[in-house]
């Protein structure tokens, strides 16, 4: 990994962290009646069970790492596809080329997070209900966007690979 790209992909991660973040804060404050705090015990307790609900600062706390360990990891899988994918880099160097690639690449990590992820980890099937369909939704902008346009946008020039 060259230096480039370790700075692409820091970029992608906090910055896709932090939109994601202020996106689901968002909807559970103003939309859902909860709290922040509530919404990361509740990313924590897919590790930690349901006890992470009751668990105050620190777990919620633990929920924000996590939730930030989420957008590192996907960011770091679309760095990989780019650097190996020819046609992603073509298609990224094509006209909205960042945003094509991003309304495919964030609905499918939420598609991927909340039918295979998270119910392996909480042991349940997946509750698709509207909650459901407006985080498919977000996640193309608020997910997607960010980290294609970080790591994807370099690499389109040209449709060039990064080595």
């Amino acid at each position: 990994m060259t230096r480039d790209d370790l700075s692409r992909l820091v970029r992608a991660g906090l910055l896709t962290g932090i939109t994601d973040g202020l996106f689901s804060s968002v909807l559970s404050v103003a939309f859902y009646g909860s709290t922040v705090t509530r919404l990361f015990q509740g990313v924590a307790s897919t590790i930690l069970g349901k006890e992470a609900l009751d668990g105050g600062t620190s777990t919620a706390l633990i929920g924000v790492l996590m939730h930030f360990g989420v957008a590192f990891g996907w960011s770091a899988v679309f760095l990989f596809l780019v650097k190996r994918s020819s046609w992603i880099r073509r298609v990224l160097a094509s006209p909205n080329g960042v945003v094509k690639v991003a309304s495919v690449y964030g609905p499918f990590i939420w598609l991927v997070m909340s039918l295979a992820v998270i119910p392996l980890l909480l042991h349940r099937p997946p509750t698709i209900n509207l909650r459901w369909w407006v985080q498919l939704i977000g996640h193309f902008p608020f997910v997607g966007l960010p980290i294609v346009a970080m790591i994807g946008r370099a690499s389109a020039v040209n449709g060039r690979r990064d080595s």
